[in-house]
């Protein structure tokens, strides 16, 4: 029997050739070694926060004593030189701080510190280490830090045509194709007229590039982002144990609570994932008023356990994160009474991540408006609708799940019954 092996995952955050990733890691290791810098502020309270914590401290040792004694994990998941142990982690995020991405094919383009981590994160003490609330109080520190240097014009040097690593080469336009034509960038200028990495991370359509369906059918519900599904999954419970294989939604959790969260119970949720080449802004699935906007803290590298030593397993954890991972809540009555109350929820995977809301409460929204946007990194989002609303999906010949596609921001993804 013929063994299927996946080449591409998630949205094309992670590889589809191993070794350029291999070789990202490698390289880094070695440019760490042979120049070592002194550790940014935000890098040297995080050893502070490990060494200063007993159970930070254990948990950051035995991460990496977990690791199988075998060939396998004695280097990173491609083969490279493995990293060796917290202080060896440390010195890597801080080189990655203060890079930004060059174009690539590896996973190294999406999630540079994922790919540090990849291992010991998926050990027991990595599972409970990156839950630890102090721990994500200092995780968001350095993200914050690297989101200020991606936002600086000091970031633009990558948005260069060398055509292997710039982001408007060869590579990377073929990747991309039709740039100009489709996103608004001035071609003639440096840069293409971004002023920085996020600028060019969080561009946008030229108008008419994304066509709004059915404007005026409110019972057509469209694709929030450029994005490709997930999962859809019907009678949702209150309480679940999210953690397990499967990863069933838990509505409580995922909502934080909310006093809201009966409303949805028995509801349907339909998640889907964003590519790290596509578009990262966020349009209003249906018409109607924003009646609650919220930001809800949470972890960045957290993966379910269940998923076991995966070097993939963040992004086949996205079932998970719903309930762990920071994230945003936009809660929309719909025009539509056959709709009601529903809710938009970006979640972010990793890395920066941040969840942008741009709408505010008692705002009209009308379909296909702008809700807010991601910021660089990882990203997966969430449409969650009450029980009793007749959702008939309509995902482009699509089985949902991890090799599927990206349907088009404003694209119809599901029709509601009166």
């Amino acid at each position: 029997m013929t063994r299927h092996v996946r080449t591409h995952r998630i949205g094309e955050w992670l590889p589809s050739d191993q070794k350029l990733v291999d070789a990202w890691l490698a390289h880094l290791i070695d440019e760490t070694t042979r120049s070592p810098q002194d550790l940014h502020p935000v890098i040297r309270e995080f050893q502070a926060l490990i060494e200063r914590e007993g159970d930070v401290y254990m948990l950051f040792h035995q991460m990496f004593d977990q690791l199988p004694k075998r060939p396998r994990f004695f280097a990173d998941p491609g083969g490279a030189p493995q990293v060796r142990d917290y202080q060896h982690m440390l010195q890597l995020l801080n080189a990655v701080i203060t890079k930004a991405p060059e174009f690539n094919k590896s996973g190294s383009v999406g999630l540079p510190i994922n790919t540090i981590l990849e291992w010991p994160m998926g050990t027991p003490s990595g599972t409970a280490a990156f839950l630890h609330p102090k721990v994500n109080v200092a995780l968001r520190k350095i993200l914050n830090e690297w989101a200020r240097f991606l936002g600086s014009t000091d970031s633009r040097y990558v948005l260069n045509d060398e055509p292997n690593t710039g982001w408007f080469g060869k590579e990377a336009m073929a990747a991309m194709p039709d740039f100009d034509a489709m996103y608004v960038c001035e071609p003639s200028a440096p840069y293409r007229g971004f002023k920085s990495w996020d600028d060019f991370f969080t561009r946008q359509f030229r108008p008419g590039a994304r066509p709004l369906a059915a404007p005026q059918d409110d019972a057509v519900v469209i694709n929030a982002c450029e994005s490709a599904p997930y999962r859809v999954a019907r009678d949702v419970r209150s309480h679940d144990r999210f953690w397990i294989k499967g990863q069933p939604y838990s509505l409580t959790h995922m909502l934080a609570a909310d006093p809201a969260t009966p409303q949805f119970v028995g509801g349907t949720v339909y998640q889907a994932y964003l590519n790290s080449l596509s578009y990262h802004r966020w349009h209003s699935p249906v018409s109607g008023i924003v009646v609650k906007t919220c930001l809800i803290p949470g972890t960045y590298y957290a993966q379910a356990q269940c998923e076991g030593l995966d070097p993939h397993g963040v992004h086949d954890s996205q079932g998970y994160l719903t309930e762990v991972a920071t994230r945003g809540l936009i809660f929309i009555e719909a025009d539509n009474p056959a709709i009601g109350l529903m809710c938009f929820m970006p979640i972010g995977m990793a890395e920066v991540s941040t969840c942008d809301i741009r709408v505010y409460e008692g705002q009209h929204v009308a379909k296909g408006d702008p809700l807010g946007m991601f910021h660089y990194g990882g990203s997966t989002y969430c449409l969650i609708f009450r029980p009793g609303v007749k959702l008939t999906f309509n995902l482009h010949g699509q089985t949902p799940g991890v090799d599927s596609s990206n349907i088009l921001v404003n694209a119809p993804i599901a029709t509601v019954e009166n």
